[in-house]
């Protein structure tokens, strides 16, 4: 099974623009250096629950919106060798400035998964 890397995040509605020329660049690093799939979804039907929702898992604020995304790769060993490029890769490096981000980094949510069933 495959393994997943996955993100929530709060965006600045006026900067998914930016989010998303980011993350086209970001998609086109992982997947050459063998990511096999990257996604990115925005909020749509995400409601504010009363103890625990993706909005307040980012502690979002006004003008923001939830983004959502993940990334697939053959298993945790192949994760870790692909992630390790990346962070190398030079058309990365302005990205990795906070103040250059087009998002709360500090609020972001992430962690690996180990896929365990998978229907297409």
């Amino acid at each position: 099974m495959n393994y997943v890397d996955g993100f929530v995040v709060p965006v600045q509605k006026k900067k998914v623009a930016a989010y998303r020329s980011m993350a086209k660049l970001s998609a086109k690093v992982w997947l050459q250096h063998g990511a096999l799939a990257f996604y990115e979804s925005v909020a749509d039907d995400v409601p504010y629950g009363k103890r625990t929702s993706f909005p307040r898992s980012v502690k979002l604020k006004r003008g923001e919106v939830v983004v959502f995304s993940w990334i697939t790769y053959p298993s945790r060993a192949a994760r870790d060798r692909i992630m390790d490029k990346v962070m190398k890769d030079k058309r990365l490096a302005a990205m990795m400035n906070p103040k250059a981000m087009p998002f709360d980094g500090k609020r972001m949510i992430f962690g690996g998964f180990k896929s365990f069933l998978s229907f297409s």
